[in-house]
């Protein structure tokens, strides 16, 4: 709801701050005292469009300022939150300041808003306003004025029932939606989808018959380098050999081999037994077999290098250009190759299953037809039941607000195609007496009628699709008598429901008010220029106020005793 309102420098208000009560407040004053200018502010807080016009002469600026508490969870909460807004805690409700600032320069007309301390663009003052206050005025009621608030209005009357119905079918709608969507990606990309699976194949069996091992690319390159240098080899192998064991052509040359056979002898035949020599002789009898174990090994190398020739250097060289080659095209390094091929295998596999993917979409897609024509049906006929029940007590509560011809209905018909609210399309009809056809709200109804229709409405709607606040600008214009009476009752009746402001020039309506506020007229002669404010009234001065309401002055002794007639019969 909105708990305060503070005007500066608006039309002829100068100065003022008002405190409003949670259930029904009026606004009363003469004509001209200002009291639109209340209405002015609300909707510049509410993103109205800045007119310079508006600021008070001789002044340069002029700023609003409101402040609401609403539920932590309610939609204005959230935009005022997301904006960076700070908000005061108290329990579950928050409060938010929202202001708006509009100044007049050589430029043209500037504004500024912010919300919760933040400055924010004017936007998002529409955004908090359209979820936390209702406007409904002679030349515009904006409340439930588009087709789509007129169903959401319906779909909220009508309660758990169709919130029910309307959640499944929202629900299998969006399934169908993106079954259909899979369907027809499947049928329109099929022969890209299959030139996909053949390229993708190919890759896959190229891969897989390479037949990759873990760094083999390195023991390639390895091996390379080793079939490259083979005669470096042979010829190390072969020196070795003759320094180790001799040279078959020079039996005299001396080798390692001969050499240590020579020195054991030497030690083996000296005289006695020395136990350090002895010792000598064994390792040097170790140290011979070794040799000869090198000996060997060094022939068996250079023996394996005869089998290694050119042809296995061209076999190494060809493997390692087709690993490169697989790793310039999948890579960088084969362990990415062969990584690159597990993760392709689920996609071939869901190419090569098209076919059957499409025959289950297909089924799928009529499984969830079917189902959506059954839940939109039943959608329909729930929002039909209860067009009719709304219908029926909107109309009578016109027939109270003495519009005994009027004919209030709902019309439920078929949309051009099923869309994510179900299948039809909602209209607020009002037929103004027999005979005439029914027509859209706003449509062939005078102002009075009109904002009597929305009252009427609002407070049917009261319990099922409320916003905290209403404002209504002198609705009752135009109306009189048993008629106002007849107004000030239901919206005292939607003031329990919902905060309910209302600008008004009838006594009648202004006596069922919890809260009553005058706009104070104080015209300065000398200065060219007329200053008000806004009071709250009780006691004699709100029967004053009802008594020149009625009568034109406050002094009136009959009109006085009718003000408190008026009062007492509200309350």
């Amino acid at each position: 709801m909105l708990e305060h309102l503070s005007i500066n420098s608006l039309g002829v208000i100068e100065e003022t701050t008002v405190e409003l009560d949670p259930g029904f407040n009026v606004v009363t004053g003469e004509t001209g005292a200002g009291k639109t200018m209340v209405v002015t502010a609300l909707n510049l807080l509410l993103g109205a469009r800045a007119d310079a016009g508006a600021i008070r002469a001789g002044d340069s600026k002029a700023t609003v300022e409101a402040g609401f508490v609403l539920p932590a969870d309610h939609r204005a909460i959230g935009a005022a939150e997301e904006a960076g807004a700070i908000l005061d805690e108290d329990n579950h409700d928050r409060h938010l300041v929202i202001t708006r600032a509009i100044s007049a320069s050589d430029s043209g007309t500037r504004s500024r808003a912010t919300a919760g301390g933040r400055g924010v663009p004017v936007a998002l003052l529409s955004e908090i306003g359209e979820n936390a206050v209702a406007i409904h005025g002679q030349s515009d009621q904006l409340r439930l004025k588009s087709t789509t608030a007129q169903r959401h209005a319906l779909d909220a009357y009508g309660g758990k029932s169709i919130a029910k119905a309307l959640a499944a079918y929202r629900q299998t709608y969006t399934s169908l939606q993106e079954v259909s969507r899979q369907l027809q990606e499947l049928i329109n990309q099929a022969q890209e989808r299959a030139l996909e699976a053949e390229n993708l194949q190919r890759s896959l069996e190229e891969i897989d018959n390479a037949n990759i091992q873990d760094d083999e690319d390195e023991e390639i390159q390895e091996r390379i380098k080793r079939l490259e240098s083979a005669e470096e080899f042979r010829d190390a192998a072969r020196m070795a050999t003759t320094a180790l064991s001799g040279d078959d052509y020079n039996l005299d040359a001396s080798s390692a081999e001969s050499l240590v056979e020579a020195a054991r002898q030497v030690i083996a035949q000296t005289p006695g037994q020395v136990e350090e020599l002895e010792e000598i002789g064994k390792r040097l009898t170790s140290v011979g077999i070794e040799i000869a174990d090198i000996t060997a090994e060094i022939s068996q190398f250079a023996s394996s290098l005869d089998d290694e020739g050119p042809a296995a250097l061209n076999q190494a060289q060809s493997r390692l250009a087709e690993l490169n080659r697989l790793k310039k095209l999948y890579g960088p390094d084969l362990a990415d190759v062969v990584r690159w091929a597990e993760e392709q295998r689920p996609r071939l596999d869901e190419l090569h299953g098209d076919t059957d993917r499409i025959e289950y979409l297909e089924e799928e897609q009529q499984v969830l037809t079917d189902r959506l024509q059954q839940e939109g049906t039943q959608l329909t006929s729930l929002r039909q039941k209860a067009g009719e029940r709304l219908g029926k007590e909107v109309t009578k509560e016109l027939h109270g607000l003495l519009m005994p011809t009027a004919q209030f209905s709902v019309a439920v018909t078929p949309a051009e195609q099923p869309g994510p609210h179900g299948f039809d399309d909602i209209a607020l009809l009002l037929q103004p007496h027999p005979g005439s056809d029914p027509r859209p709200l706003g449509k062939g109804a005078s102002g009075g009628e009109l904002s009597r229709i929305m009252l009427a409405l609002e407070v049917v709607l009261a319990n099922t699709d409320p916003v905290p606040t209403f404002i209504f600008d002198e609705i009752d214009a135009g109306v009189g008598g048993e008629a106002a009476v007849q107004i000030g009752r239901r919206l005292a009746r939607l003031a329990k429901h919902v905060q309910v402001i209302v600008v008004t020039h009838l006594p009648q309506v202004a006596a069922y008010a919890d809260k009553h506020l005058r706009v104070n007229k104080a015209p300065n002669v000398e200065a060219g220029f007329t200053t008000s404010d806004v009071s709250e009234l009780v006691g004699e001065a709100r029967i004053s106020e009802l008594a020149r309401m009625l009568a034109g002055h406050a002094d009136s002794t009959s009109a006085r005793e009718h003000a408190k007639e008026l009062l007492e019969a509200s309350h």
